[in-house]
């Protein structure tokens, strides 16, 4: 259902256009869904590695099954894992995307700033929300997106800025970085 919906597959693919991502890149998305992100940064990242982590072993089946071809060659890994236990991804990242997942976590500042180790110096990070609640408006969003700025700051990432794309209701994702 959640991939099939036109604005779920149009916000996920315009996230990832935001991170800039490059053919040599490491990305990294928590709570990936049923894929449709993770097959837009293997179209991206072709000589890079593609990590997810989703705590829904049924997501992890979707998102392998969409992406069986990125699978099969090892450049799309996903993993059954919750963002306070995440495994090892060698390398450093070069950049993180979490779509209407930060509201989720258990102390999301501390959770982010975990997340800025992972990253390499100048890596990016996207935090994406589309309010769902009832009667959810602009107003709405542009508090959700005040919230993720406050906790990217409180982590110690810097050069915010917010994206927003026109759906009902508008989503907004802001964007920080690492510091180098």
């Amino acid at each position: 259902m959640f991939a099939h919906r036109p604005s779920n597959r149009r916000r996920n693919i315009w996230a990832v256009s935001l991170l800039d991502v490059q053919p040599t890149d490491r990305v990294l998305e928590i709570g990936f869904g049923p894929g449709v992100a993770i097959a837009e940064f293997a179209g991206r990242a072709t000589r890079g590695h593609v990590f997810g982590v989703d705590h829904s072993q049924a997501m992890v089946r979707q998102a392998a099954r969409r992406n069986a071809a990125a699978v099969r060659a090892r450049r799309v890994h996903l993993t059954h894992a919750s963002v306070e236990q995440l495994p090892s991804f060698g390398d450093p990242l070069d950049a993180i995307l979490a779509v209407n997942s930060v509201g989720f976590w258990p102390a999301p500042a501390e959770r982010l700033r975990e997340l800025r180790g992972l990253l390499r110096p100048g890596g990016r990070i996207a935090l994406v929300s589309q309010p769902r609640s009832p009667g959810a408006t602009r107003e709405t969003t542009a508090r959700a997106a005040q919230e993720l700025q406050d906790l990217l700051t409180q982590a110690g990432f810097i050069r915010l800025r917010v994206e927003t794309l026109e759906l009902s209701p508008p989503v907004a994702c802001v964007l920080g970085g690492n510091p180098p």
